[in-house]
C-alpha cells in the first residue's frame, strides 16, 4: 500500500513547514529587537576642523542612514569669507570611494560611495545667516522631514551654522503648515554652539512650541582647536600628540586619512564638530535616549522646555536666554581669562573628554578597516546585559548584574561594572561587589525614594588598538 508512504511524506512536510514557520517568527524576533538604524543630515560649513570632522564621520557611515551632507555658511564662513568652496567635501569623498571596497570586509553596511554622493548637496551659504534662497541642501532636508514612509527620528547636526537647516523649515512652514507638528516629531538636533543667529530668529519662535530635542554644545571644546583644547587632562591629551596620530591615524592608511589636515608635525589639528556625530553611534551607552544621559557626545542638562546645554557648576549661574555661543557660553567665555591650570574649566569639559581614550582608539581600528584585511584589524567587542535595561528597583533591595559579551577577533576581554553618578539623580555612591565580573556583579539600591541610578558595564578588548563598548542600566528607585 501506498497511502502509509504519502502520509509519512504529508506528515514529513508538515513539521519541516512548522520548522522553517519557527525559525523565520525567531528570526524575525530577533531583528526586531535590533535597534533601527539612526538617520542623520550633516550640515557643515567646510572649516578646517569640518574637514577633519569628515574624516572620521565617513569612517563611521556604516553606524547610519546618511540622508545628507550639507554645505551651510556660518558667522565665520560664507562666500567670499574665508570660503573653502562650494565642492570642498569632494576630495573626501573621492577618497571614501577609494577605501570603500576596503571598509565593506569589515561591514558590508557602508554606504556606497554614489549613494553618499548622491546626497552631498551646497545649501545657504552666500552671507552668514542667509536663509531665504532655497538650496538644493535646504530642499533635501525638506524631502527627508516630509517622507511619510519613514518614521524614524532625524537627528541634523549643525557643524555651521543653523540657516540652511532654517531655509528648510521655513519652507515647511510656508508650504505645508498642516505638517509642521509631524515635521517636528521627527527631529533631533545637536548644533556646535550656535554659530548664526538663526536659530534664535526663525526656529526659536516659530518652531519652539513644538518642543524639539534640541543640543546646542560647547563641551566641543575638548576637541577643538590646542588654545581651546588646553585645558583637559595630560593623560587625555597624549592622544592628539604628534607621535599618537603619526603612528595611529595618519601614516600608511590609505588616501581618505592622508587627506586629513593635521599640523605639519602630524600633530591634531581639531574637530571640534566631531560630538555633533560621536553622540549618534550606538556605542551602547543610550545616549540618545535622552541627553543628559550623557556619552561619547557629551552630556548636557534642560535649560529650558526643549533645549539642553552644558551643564555649569558655577553657583547662581544663569544661562542666557539667547544664543549659546562663543560669546555667552560659560566654557569660551571662561577661556579667555586664561586661568593657569584652571581646575574649573576641565571639571566643566569632563563630560566629553572622559571618554576620549576609547573614542580615538575607536578612530584607530577605523583607520585600519581603510587598509587592512578583517583578520589583521580589531573590532568592537559585543556586549548585552541579562535582564531589563531599565529596572524598578526597590531601596535595601540587591541588584544583580549579569551580562553576555563575545569579541568578533576572539579577543580577551575585560569588564568592569561603574556608576555614572553624574547622570544620576540619587546622591549615594555606591559599592558594586566584584565590579570585575561579567556575571556575579551586584549592588545594594540606596534608600533615595523617586531617585535614579545609571549602571555602565565597560567591556574591553586587548586588541590593537583595545576596543570598548558597554551596556547601560537605569535603576529607578521606588
Amino acid at each position: 500500500m501506498k497511502c502509509p508512504k504519502i502520509l509519512h511524506r504529508f506528515a514529513t512536510s508538515i513539521l519541516a513547514a512548522v520548522v522553517l514557520l519557527i525559525a523565520l517568527q525567531t528570526t524575525a524576533a530577533a531583528l526586531s529587537e535590533t535597534p533601527p538604524r539612526t538617520r542623520v543630515i550633516v550640515t557643515s560649513d567646510g572649516e578646517i576642523d569640518d574637514e577633519c570632522s569628515l574624516v572620521r564621520f565617513l569612517l563611521y557611515a556604516n553606524e547610519w542612514d546618511i540622508e545628507g551632507i550639507i554645505t551651510s555658511s556660518s558667522q565665520y564662513h560664507w562666500h567670499g569669507h574665508k570660503w573653502a568652496g562650494d565642492d570642498w567635501a569632494q576630495p573626501y569623498l573621492k577618497a571614501y570611494a577609494d577605501v570603500y571596497p576596503n571598509l565593506i570586509k569589515h561591514d558590508p553596511e557602508y554606504p556606497t560611495p554614489d549613494s553618499l554622493q548622491s546626497r552631498t548637496l551646497l545649501g545657504n551659504v552666500k552671507t552668514e545667516g542667509e536663509m531665504e534662497e532655497v538650496t538644493p541642501g535646504s530642499k533635501r532636508i525638506v524631502e527627508v522631514l516630509l517622507d511619510d514612509s519613514d518614521p524614524r527620528p532625524v537627528w541634523i547636526q549643525a557643524w555651521g551654522g543653523t540657516n540652511t537647516i532654517a531655509r528648510a523649515l521655513k519652507t515647511i512652514e510656508e508650504e505645508h503648515p498642516e505638517k509642521m507638528a509631524a515635521v517636528a516629531k521627527k527631529i533631533r538636533f545637536y548644533f556646535i554652539w550656535e554659530q548664526d543667529n538663526t536659530y534664535q530668529r526663525y526656529i526659536r519662535p516659530h518652531w519652539g512650541k513644538y518642543h524639539i530635542p534640541t543640543i546646542i554644545s560647547d563641551q566641543f571644546l575638548a576637541f577643538a582647536y590646542d588654545n581651546q583644547r588646553k585645558s583637559i587632562p595630560q593623560e587625555k591629551q597624549r592622544y592628539f600628540s604628534a607621535e599618537w596620530m603619526n603612528q595611529n591615524i595618519l601614516r600608511n592608511r590609505g588616501p581618505l586619512l592622508a587627506l586629513y589636515k593635521a599640523h605639519a608635525d602630524g600633530h591634531f589639528r581639531s574637530e571640534g564638530d566631531s560630538p555633533a556625530f560621536l553622540h549618534t553611534i550606538p556605542t551602547g551607552l543610550r545616549s540618545m535616549e535622552s541627553p543628559d544621559f550623557g556619552g561619547w557626545g557629551g552630556r548636557f542638562v534642560k535649560v529650558r522646555d526643549n533645549t539642553w546645554l552644558d551643564p555649569v557648576s558655577e553657583q547662581r549661574y544663569q544661562y542666557p536666554e539667547g544664543r549659546w555661543f562663543g560669546d555667552s557660553a560659560w566654557g569660551r567665555t571662561r577661556l579667555k581669562k586664561d586661568i593657569p591650570n584652571d581646575t574649573d574649566l576641565t571639571a566643566y569639559l569632563e563630560p566629553q573628554w572622559r571618554w576620549i581614550d576609547a573614542i580615538q582608539n575607536d578612530f584607530a581600528a577605523r583607520a585600519d578597516w581603510c587598509v587592512k584585511a578583517f583578520k589583521d584589524a580589531n573590532h568592537a567587542p559585543v556586549v548585552n546585559i541579562t535582564g531589563d535595561l531599565n529596572r524598578t528597583v526597590k531601596p535595601s533591595e540587591t541588584v544583580k548584574l549579569a551580562a553576555t559579551a563575545t569579541d568578533p577577533d576572539g579577543n580577551k576581554l575585560t569588564y568592569q561594572w561603574w556608576q555614572y553618578a553624574d547622570a544620576d539623580s540619587a546622591a549615594a555612591k555606591l559599592s558594586i561587589a566584584n565590579s570585575e565580573s561579567l556575571h556575579d556583579a551586584n549592588f545594594v539600591v540606596p534608600d533615595e525614594p523617586a531617585k535614579q541610578v545609571h549602571i555602565i558595564l565597560e567591556v574591553t578588548d586587548n586588541g590593537t588598538p583595545p576596543l570598548v563598548r558597554y551596556q547601560r542600566i537605569v535603576c529607578n528607585i521606588q
